[in-house]
């Protein structure tokens, strides 16, 4: 056994080590890069770490994470989500599959206020369930179109997960938003017309339709739901035209998101203190642990992993295709034990190189990454949406893993498509550096 594979083995088995005991993802991070500097590489391993950690810490791009985190916690806490059924309903309820459809375009409305998959899935959750268990929906459909539409938060701009991919591989944050556009809303056409299908297969299923409204009714009922989608509309368009760089926009989501909360009447000095403690520690979290793995991915290129992992990928001479369904299975496998951010930490320091020797655009990957690792959201048996519709349902794991399979299979599918229309998602982010 050589040195490069030694290194490989012990990596392998400290991560395995401390992952396994529970200890926080970023201090097994570091601790399995202090373990591959000490014994597996010729250099100093304080120095290095010190200002490898002083980097990753400062980067310019991370600075949009804590803005549209706190954003998001604002929103939520200025009645967004009790607004989704009561706003989303009247416009949804006549089409096949009736109020299924809330599930879908309210995780796509709360996707683009949180940046994240499992609150995306709880925060609405909470208001669809009851109401569709009120109304006799089928509850395999229910639960299953809601645990996929959840991963929706990883997806549909602003994404926190997008952020630290572009920070990871340092490609700009604003044009991998911009490339989740499209992705997210075919995504979106996707579930729903499945929805639809299986409605028109299934009439008995349906449940209760709730009767029809005026026009002027429906607007009356979106009301406190509208000024929230504008602002998203708002934040994404001034990052597309070139008005606003990703943190810019994020300053500005925050004034709106503090103007929304004002009228609504919901802004205290509680809810402020409580959104900006919660935006502080989930943005500590990840930056922790992004420091960390920027260690270990130093750590990793010093044994020479990489090289040699690309070289020895690049003997099998695979195509672009065949690299992206072996790192397809690759992803869905990490994704049975870690959640989202932890797997594109890890193996990025490996992955990377392979996907640049192959000639693959580190945008589209980046797309394609986020959309595996929301299949991995629902995978058993840490897929987070799973655990998340436990606790609401009160279901089983098998048992939601099961009636979500439909939606993780048309992941699958949307995974195939956009490799073999990659034009779906380079377009606009090209479009928008013309």
């Amino acid at each position: 056994m050589d040195s490069t594979t030694a290194s490989f083995v012990a990596l392998l088995l400290c991560l395995l080590l401390f992952l396994g005991s529970g200890v926080w993802i970023a201090l097994s991070l570091l601790s399995a890069s202090v373990v591959m500097f000490l014994f597996f590489t010729p250099v100093d391993a304080g120095s290095i770490m010190a200002s490898t950690m002083w980097d990753a810490s400062w980067n310019w791009a991370l600075t949009a994470l804590p803005l549209f985190v706190w954003m998001g916690e604002i929103l939520m806490r200025s009645g967004l989500s009790s607004n989704l059924f009561q706003g989303l309903s009247p416009w949804l309820a006549r089409l096949p599959g009736g109020l299924l459809h809330v599930n879908v375009v309210g995780c796509g409305v709360m996707a683009a206020v949180s940046g994240s998959s499992a609150v995306t899935c709880a925060t609405v959750g909470r208001m669809t369930v009851p109401e569709l268990r009120k109304r006799k929906y089928d509850s395999r459909m229910m639960v299953g179109s809601l645990a996929g539409a959840g991963t929706f938060g990883l997806l549909i701009p602003p994404s926190i997960i997008m952020i630290v991919y572009g920070v990871i591989a340092q490609q700009s944050v604003a044009r991998l938003f911009i490339a989740g556009i499209v992705p997210g809303l075919v995504l979106i056409l996707l579930f729903s017309g499945y929805i639809a299908i299986w409605a028109k297969l299934n009439p008995d299923k349906r449940g209760e339709v709730p009767p029809t409204m005026p026009f002027m009714q429906k607007l009356k009922a979106s009301r406190d739901l509208l000024p929230v989608v504008l602002l998203i509309a708002a934040i994404i368009g001034s990052i597309y035209r070139g008005l606003a760089t990703p943190t810019e926009a994020a300053s500005i989501g925050i004034l709106g998101a503090f103007i929304l909360s004002f009228l609504n009447g919901t802004m205290s000095r509680r809810m402020f203190i409580d959104s900006l403690m919660a935006a502080t520690r989930i943005s500590c979290m990840i930056s922790f642990i992004i420091a960390c793995a920027a260690c270990l991915s130093i750590a990793v290129g010093f044994a020479d992993i990489p090289r040699v992992a690309a070289s020895w990928v690049n003997s099998m001479n695979l195509s672009p295709t065949m690299l992206i369904v072996v790192l397809t299975i690759f992803f869905l496998i990490l994704g049975c034990f870690l959640e989202g951010i932890s797997i594109l930490v890890l193996s990025s320091s490996v992955v990377l190189p392979m996907v640049q020797a192959a000639g693959i655009d580190l945008i589209w990957f980046g797309i394609f990454v986020v959309i595996v690792i929301e299949c991995a959201q629902i995978t058993p048996p840490v897929g987070f949406n799973l655990i998340v519709l436990k606790s609401l349902t009160g279901k089983g794991i098998g048992e939601v893993a099961r009636d979500t399979l439909p939606f993780l299979l048309i992941l699958l599918t949307a995974i195939a498509l956009f490799a073999v229309f990659p034009g779906l998602v380079t377009f606009l982010p090209e479009l928008m550096y013309r």
